[in-house]
């Protein structure tokens, strides 16, 4: 199997990307540790293999995931750093295959014998909920990426900021190109515990309402595109935002933002 995933240039075109994307967020200081997860839908560009199932480890999902029987995903490991990944991306991530009822997955990468107690990441729920909205609202977005933003995680410690409304004004206002590139803004989801349903519930309710990027207060951001680097780059534009009004606080002035009437010249020029 893993001479198929060598072999299909398309599969490891993606997961040259994720790879590469993963000593990015390392060398950017958004993915201490262990922190971070990466998942993308390989079911357009996996056809149909003659799987014995039985070979493969098979684990029980705590609820099924209807729009994704029989898909494919490519997913990092949970306890898996991403500068590791970075150099070695088959030992930490890994392929699964969910089962026609998508109440189960496979671990089609490795062999029993190899598993060495290997799991996806525990955000996995998230992932997995993520990829059934989209699939179910007919979206050609195939990459879910989670990671730590610095300036973005720090300006939801400051409680004006964990009002979505608020944040989105103050991030459109420090750059053009935030405005631009994310006209819909972020969903903001208040503390939750991490890798449990219900923030993969609450999750889901901002991309269903059509934002591409999540806030997780005093946590992460979780965006949505057709590849991880877009993905990436909806999160890298807002972080950048971010960091620019703490520099212009750090300087000793109030960031004066652009205005209202500058915001909408941006959006005749741009958003038509």
């Amino acid at each position: 199997m893993n001479d198929f995933f060598q072999e299909n240039k398309k599969v490891a075109k993606v997961i040259h990307e994720v790879a590469d994307l993963a000593n990015y967020l390392w060398q950017k200081g958004w993915a201490e540790r262990n922190a971070g997860n990466i998942s993308v839908n390989l079911s357009d560009i996996i056809e149909d293999v003659d799987l014995d199932l039985d070979n493969y480890p098979k684990f029980e999902l705590a609820q099924p995931y209807p729009a994704l029987g029989n898909k494919f995903f490519f997913v990092t490991g949970t306890g898996k750093r991403m500068r590791d990944l970075a150099q070695n991306p088959m030992k930490n991530a890994c392929i699964i295959k969910l089962n026609k009822k998508a109440d189960s997955y496979h671990i089609i990468s490795m062999k029993k014998r190899n598993l060495y107690n290997f799991r996806p990441t525990s955000e996995l729920p998230t992932h997995l909920l993520v990829h059934n909205q989209l699939v179910e609202s007919g979206s050609t977005k195939r990459a879910v990426v989670h990671t730590h933003p610095n300036e973005l995680v720090a300006m939801t410690q400051i409680p004006k900021f964990q009002n979505a409304e608020t944040l989105n004004k103050t991030l459109w206002g420090m750059h053009p190109e935030a405005f631009v590139f994310v006209p819909r803004g972020v969903f903001m989801v208040p503390y939750i515990l991490p890798g449990s349903h219900k923030i993969a519930d609450a999750t889901v309710v901002g991309f269903e309402q059509g934002h591409e990027v999540v806030i997780w207060e005093k946590h992460g951001a979780f965006a949505i595109g057709d590849t991880v680097s877009d993905a990436f780059d909806m999160i890298d534009i807002l972080s950048k935002s971010a960091r620019i009004w703490f520099m212009a606080k750090q300087s000793g002035f109030e960031p004066e933002g652009l205005n209202e009437e500058q915001l909408l010249e941006l959006k005749d020029a741009f958003l038509k």
